[in-house]
C-alpha cells in the first residue's frame, strides 16, 4: 500500500472541463478518443460502451482512460454509429448543454461528466500508462457526489470556484484509484508502475523528454541521459514502462501538440515545430492518425465541446 501512496502522492491531477449534457438523438461513437480522462455519471436514460455493448445503470459510472479509442453509445445502443470526427464538428446535434442547477439530473437521457488529467512527475499519463480499457464504476456514490460537486461549481461563479473544483478532481483521482484497488482491478499493471515510477533513471527521462520536447531526443540523446548504453536505453525503457521510448516521446509531442492548438493561435506549422516536427505534412499525416481528426478540427474543438 505504501508503493500506491507514493505514486498517488506523485500525481499532478489538471481539470480540463465538466458539462452536464441532455441527449438529442440517440447515436453511438465508433472510435471515441480523448487525450483527458472522461467520468461519466448517468443520471437518466441509457449509455453503453465496448464492443459487447455493456450497459451502464441509472447512478453508475463510465470512466473512459485517456489516450483510448473507446466505442460508447448513447441512447439505444442499436442506433446509428458516427465517428470521433462528427462528434466534434456536430456536437450541437446530439447533446444539449445544461446549465440549470435545479435541472441536473432530472432532465430524460441526461449524465454528467469531468474530464481532467493525471500525471505522474507531470510527465506521464497515470492510467494511460496502466492500458486499460473503459470500465464500469457502481456502487461509489462518494465518486457520483463529487461529480456532481464539480458541475455545480462550474455552473457558478463563485469565490474560490477554480480553487475547489481542483480539490473536488483530486479527490476524483484518488477515489477512482481507490476503487481499481478495492476491487482488484488491473493489480499487475499498478504494481508494475509503482515500482518503475521510483526509478530515478527513469524519471530523469520522463523530465528530459519533457523539457526537450522539440529537440533531439534520439536514443543516444537517451541513453546520455540515464547513463545506459545506446543499445540498451530502449529496450530499458520498454522493460520499465510497456511501451517502447520513441511511442512514448510521439504521444508526449502530440499531447503538447493538442494543448497548443487549444490555447493558442500559433499556425499549425508552428506548432509542429515547437513540438519536433520539421515536415509540417508529416506532422499533420501522424497527428490525424493518432487521434482520428486533422489538427485544424482540433482546434475548433473546444468551441465545438463547450456548446
Amino acid at each position: 500500500m505504501e508503493d500506491y501512496n507514493k505514486v498517488i502522492e506523485s500525481l499532478g491531477v489538471r481539470y480540463i472541463k465538466s458539462k452536464n449534457y441532455v441527449l438529442q438523438q440517440p447515436f453511438g461513437v465508433r472510435n471515441f478518443y480523448d487525450v483527458g480522462n472522461n467520468l461519466y455519471l448517468l443520471h437518466r436514460g441509457v449509455i453503453a460502451f465496448g464492443d459487447e455493448k455493456q450497459i451502464v445503470e441509472e447512478g453508475e459510472m463510465l470512466f473512459v482512460p485517456g489516450g483510448r479509442s473507446t466505442k460508447i453509445y448513447f441512447g439505444d445502443p442499436d442506433s446509428r454509429m458516427i465517428s470521433n470526427d462528427d462528434l466534434i464538428s456536430n456536437k450541437e446535434k446530439f447533446f444539449r448543454s445544461n446549465n440549470d442547477l435545479d435541472l441536473i439530473g432530472d432532465a430524460e437521457e441526461s449524465h454528467s461528466f469531468v474530464s481532467f488529467e493525471a500525471k505522474v512527475f507531470d510527465s506521464v499519463n497515470f492510467f494511460a500508462s496502466l492500458d486499460v480499457p473503459a470500465f464500469l464504476i457502481s456502487g461509489n456514490s462518494k465518486l457520483a457526489n463529487l461529480i456532481i460537486k464539480v458541475i455545480e461549481e462550474s455552473m457558478q461563479e463563485l469565490p474560490g470556484k477554480e480553487r475547489l473544483i481542483n480539490i473536488y478532481t483530486e479527490n476524483i483521482v484518488v477515489e477512482i484509484i481507490r476503487y481499481i484497488l478495492k476491487n482488484k482491478m488491473f493489480v499487475e499493471q499498478l504494481a508494475t508502475n509503482s515500482t518503475y515510477f521510483k526509478d530515478p533513471r527513469l524519471i530523469d527521462l520522463f523530465n528530459y523528454i519533457k523539457e526537450n520536447i522539440g529537440g533531439d531526443l534520439s536514443n543516444k540523446v537517451l541513453s546520455n541521459v540515464a547513463n545506459v548504453s545506446e543499445d540498451y536505453v530502449g529496450q530499458y525503457f520498454k522493460m520499465l514502462t510497456g511501451i517502447n521510448p520513441q511511442d512514448y516521446i510521439e504521444y508526449q509531442r502530440m499531447e503538447r501538440a493538442v494543448f497548443l492548438l487549444r490555447t493558442t493561435k500559433k499556425s499549425i506549422r508552428e506548432i509542429g515545430k515547437e513540438v519536433g516536427y520539421k515536415d509540417t505534412a508529416y506532422f499533420c499525416r501522424r497527428f490525424k492518425m493518432m487521434f482520428g481528426i486533422p489538427a485544424g478540427k482540433m482546434r475548433r474543438r473546444e468551441s465545438a465541446m463547450n456548446i
